[in-house]
C-alpha cells in the first residue's frame, strides 16, 4: 500500500516525520532510483527505495526506549561537527530509533526514543498537551518567576502557554532555588527561555517526568525499553502489534 514518503520513513525508524521531511529535501532520499520529492508516495513491498544509498527493505518492530540523558549530549542520531549524541548511549539495542522531541546539550533527563512515528506524533504534537516535568536549579527571585510562569509569557514575539509551577526549596548560605516547571508545550529551549525572560541564571536543568513516566531507578547514561503498559498509557489506547 503506497504512503507519503515521510510517514514511511517514520514508520520504519529511519527518521521522525521532521526529519524525513529534511532528508528528502536534501535530496538523499530515492524512489526505484529517481531522487524524491515532498509529496512522493512509495509501497514498501513494490517500490525501492534507498536513503544515503542504503536500502529500506524490511519494518523493525516497534521500539521505545526511555533514557536517562547526561549533559554533553545532542538529541539527535547524527552530528555533523561529531558532538555525542543519545544514541551513542544505546549500547546493545538491535533497532534503529530517534529522539521523540528534543533536550538541548546542557539539558538532562528523560528522553524517550522510538522507531513508531505515531507513538512520537502523539506525544510531541501540541493538541494531546503531554506534560513535561523540569527541575531547574535557578539563582534570582524563583518566587517571582514561578508566577510569570503561571500566567504564561511573551518571548521574543512567542506565545508560551502557562505553566505549572512551584519552588520547591531555596538553600540560604548559596541562594540557589530548586524549582518545578510543568509544561505541555514542546518549544524550542523552552524553560531555559522562560527562565531567562524572568531573570533567573539556569545553573542545572533536568526533565524529571513525561507524561506518567519518570526516571526513578534509572542511572544519568542509562536506558531501558518501556513496557507494553507504558506506552498504551502515553498512547491513551492499546497498541496493535508486539513491542520490542
Amino acid at each position: 500500500m503506497q504512503e507519503r514518503l515521510q510517514k514511511l520513513l517514520s514508520g520504519f525508524g529511519v527518521a521522525s516525520r521532521r526529519e524525513a521531511e529534511r532528508l528528502i529535501e536534501a535530496g538523499v532520499v530515492k524512489v526505484n532510483g529517481k531522487v524524491a520529492t515532498l509529496g512522493m508516495r512509495a509501497d514498501p513491498e513494490t517500490d525501492r527505495i534507498e536513503v544515503d544509498g542504503r536500502r529500506i527493505e524490511k519494518r523493525p518492530p516497534l521500539t521505545y526506549v526511555m533514557l536517562n540523558k547526561p549533559r554533553g549530549y545532542v538529541t539527535t542520531t547524527e552530528d555533523e561537527r561529531g558532538r555525542r549524541t543519545v544514541t551513542d548511549l544505546l549500547e546493545g539495542l538491535n533497532h534503529r530509533v530517534y529522539p521523540v522531541g528534543r533536550l538541548d546539550m546542557n539539558t538532562e533527563g528523560l528522553l524517550l526514543l522510538t522507531n513508531d512515528g505515531a507513538f512520537a506524533q502523539r506525544l510531541t504534537h501540541p493538541k494531546f498537551e503531554v506534560e513535561k516535568e523540569y527541575r531547574a536549579n535557578v539563582t534570582g527571585d524563583a518566587e517571582a518567576a514561578v508566577k510569570l510562569f503561571r500566567k504564561g509569557m511573551l518571548i521574543d514575539g512567542e506565545t508560551f502557554a502557562p505553566a505549572r509551577a512551584r519552588v520547591l526549596k531555596t538553600d540560604p548560605t548559596t541562594g540557589v532555588s530548586t524549582i518545578s516547571v510543568i509544561i505541555h508545550e514542546g518549544k524550542n529551549r523552552q524553560v531555559r527561555r522562560m527562565c531567562e525572560t524572568a531573570g533567573l541564571e539556569v545553573r542545572r536543568l533536568k526533565r524529571v517526568a513525561e507524561g506518567p513516566l519518570t526516571l526513578t531507578g534509572l542511572a544519568p547514561g542509562k536506558w531501558r525499553l518501556l513496557t507494553e503498559e507504558e506506552v498504551s498509557l502515553l498512547m491513551g489506547k492499546k497498541i496493535r502489534g508486539k513491542i520490542q
